[in-house]
C-alpha cells in the first residue's frame, strides 16, 4: 500500500512539473508603448481624463515569431507597466498624486490595466501596480485604446509627456 501511495505521489509530481514546463515553453512577452501627454491646464486634486491615440498591437507578428497564433492564445496578463517622463527631460513625478490606466477596444469593454495612488516620487520613472485582469481579447485585437485618469497635486507650468512601457505575459496552447 505504501509503495502505491509513493508511486501515485511521484506520478502527480511529474505530471504537475511537466505541465509547468510546457506552459513555460509556450509563454512569451509582448511589449507595447504608448505616449501620454499631461496638459499644464489640468486642475489640481481633481481626477482628469487623458485619451491617448490607439495603440497598434502587432500581435499577429508577435504570435508568429513565437510559433503560435491568436486562436491558440489562452491567457494574457499585464506583468509590468512603467511610466517614464520623456519631456521635459528634467521633470520628476512630484506633481502627480495618482494615476489609473484603462484598456478597451471597439469590441471589448474598458477595464483597469494598472494604477498607483498616493504617489510620493522624486524620480522620472514610476512602476505601476498591475491588475490581474485577463487581457486576451485586447492583445489579440489589431489595436486598443488606453485611457488615463490622473490627479495632480501641484500645478504644471509646462505639458509633460510620459511614455508608458507595457509588458504582457502571453501563454498559448500547443495546438
Amino acid at each position: 500500500m505504501k509503495s502505491r501511495l509513493i508511486a501515485l505521489f511521484l506520478f502527480l509530481a511529474v505530471f504537475v512539473t511537466s505541465c509547468d514546463a510546457v506552459d513555460d515553453l509556450l509563454t512569451f512577452t509582448i511589449s507595447n508603448e504608448a505616449s501620454i501627454k499631461i496638459k499644464s491646464n489640468l486642475p489640481i486634486n481633481l481626477p482628469s481624463e487623458i485619451i491617448t491615440p490607439d495603440v497598434t498591437t502587432n500581435s499577429s507578428a508577435e504570435f508568429s515569431n513565437n510559433k503560435t497564433k491568436a486562436s491558440l492564445v489562452k491567457d494574457v496578463k499585464i506583468r509590468s507597466l512603467t511610466l517614464t517622463i520623456s519631456d521635459p527631460s528634467d521633470k520628476t513625478f512630484t506633481f502627480l498624486k495618482s494615476i489609473h490606466l484603462y484598456i478597451s477596444t471597439n469590441d471589448a469593454d474598458e477595464i483597469e490595466l494598472a494604477y498607483l495612488d498616493n504617489i510620493n516620487s522624486t524620480s522620472n520613472t514610476l512602476d505601476l501596480i498591475c491588475t490581474d485582469a485577463r487581457l486576451d481579447q485586447y492583445i489579440k485585437a489589431d489595436k486598443y485604446k488606453i485611457r488615463t485618469q490622473v490627479t495632480l497635486k501641484e500645478t504644471l507650468t509646462k505639458d509633460v509627456t510620459v511614455k508608458a512601457n507595457m509588458k504582457f505575459r502571453v501563454t498559448a496552447d500547443p495546438f
